[in-house]
């Protein structure tokens, strides 16, 4: 038995599962799931009444083969698990797999939060004057005044500013 044969001590076997096309499924199932949500949220009849439309038709068809298709995944690792074909080295591969989904979500909301730290913080200040950036709101927004959450646009339309329970704070709460 040459070298490279030989197991190291303590290896257990990694189990690789036949291919399968339930992604690509799942993939689908979510495609037709969010096409049919857009055409029944923009009343997209194909001619009909919305009622009788055929928008509701491609959501449900959608929502039924995302169910399916995830019903099948389950049942699928489900049986893989009782059939012992998991190791240790795999359960830490699943570890680790939930460990970079966590930090890739911790990862998005830093993002997400810095971004409107930086609107409201930085950018709004800076488009009202502050400090030394007086021509920047004479040129970019004459009249702009600095305030959270911003009542106009550029355009001078007003916004529908609630105070502290305006939806910029609702959205916090939410994603918080």
């Amino acid at each position: 038995m040459a070298a490279t044969e030989q197991a190291a001590p303590g290896y257990q076997k990694y189990y690789v599962p036949d291919s399968s096309s339930l992604a690509v499924r799942a993939t689908v199932g979510l495609l037709l799931t969010v096409f049919g949500g857009g055409l029944v949220l923009n009343n997209m009849t194909f001619g009909g009444s919305h009622e009788a439309g055929s928008a509701k038709w491609v959501l449900f068809i959608g929502l039924a083969f995302f169910i399916f298709t995830l019903a099948s995944w389950f049942r699928t690792t489900i049986r893989e698990n009782m059939q012992g074909m998991n190791s240790a080295q795999l359960s830490h591969s699943y570890v680790l797999g939930m460990f970079w989904f966590i930090f890739s979500e911790v990862m998005f909301f830093a993002a997400f939060f810095g971004a409107l730290f930086y609107a409201r913080m930085i950018a709004v200040p800076w488009l009202g004057g502050a400090s030394n950036n007086a021509m920047t709101n004479e040129v970019l927004w004459p009249g702009f005044e600095a305030m959270w959450p911003l009542v106009s646009t550029p355009g001078g339309t007003e916004t529908q500013a609630m105070g502290w329970a305006g939806l910029p704070a609702i959205n916090t709460i939410i994603l918080l």
